[in-house]
């Protein structure tokens, strides 16, 4: 793989590469699952895709279209994430698990910043996986309302990379400071990274 370097501590790097023709490769790792209140679900839905707007896919198209330098792709991205963050699809799950009768309000995003995750992909395309990050508005059974979002660096730290680890530990950093923006609670994971 291109631009490869040394295993971060703690994890054994595995050249995929190397596996013999019929073979599989398992993995098992851990992965921080963070969950905060929020005022309701509709309500943080408007102020989440006000502060983390949808990628400007026209815009993107355009500047590879004209095989624009990727600094200009960082311009464009750097320009319309004013929290480094996009949406790249959003989904209201509700209507269809409420036809088969689940009442619970739920809205589940894939939000990230494809100039981030293009420092990680020169590493190992497996970073593909959980690029972009997964995130949930949702009700529990009582009524109350939670975002929920895996940890970064936990998923990129898995493939055993330190400068993968090092852009995951850089989106533990500005999703820390989107959820202060959003005026939520931060997560101590997110604020040990």
């Amino acid at each position: 793989m291109r631009g490869r370097t040394a295993p971060v501590e703690g994890f054994e790097a595995v050249n995929v590469s190397d596996r013999k023709n019929g073979s599989t490769l398992k993995e098992s790792f851990t992965v921080t699952r963070m969950t905060v209140r929020v005022p309701d679900v509709r309500g943080f839905q408007r102020t989440y895709e006000a502060a983390v707007p949808k990628v400007p896919n026209e815009r993107v198209s355009a500047l590879l279209e004209e095989g624009a330098p990727w600094s200009e792709m960082v311009e464009l991205v750097d320009a319309s994430a004013p929290h480094g963050f996009l949406i790249y699809e959003a989904h209201d799950v509700h209507p269809l698990m409420q036809a088969a009768g689940d009442d619970a309000d739920c809205l589940f995003y894939l939000m990230g910043n494809h100039t981030m995750a293009e420092r990680m992909f020169r590493h190992d395309p497996r970073t593909m996986l959980y690029a972009p990050l997964r995130t949930v508005i949702f009700e529990d059974s009582t009524g109350a309302a939670w975002f929920s979002v895996d940890q970064p660096s936990t998923h990129f730290a898995s493939l055993g990379i330190s400068e993968v680890k090092e852009v995951g530990i850089e989106l533990d950093r500005k999703l820390a400071a989107l959820l202060q923006a959003l005026d939520l609670e931060v997560p101590e994971p997110l604020l040990e990274s």
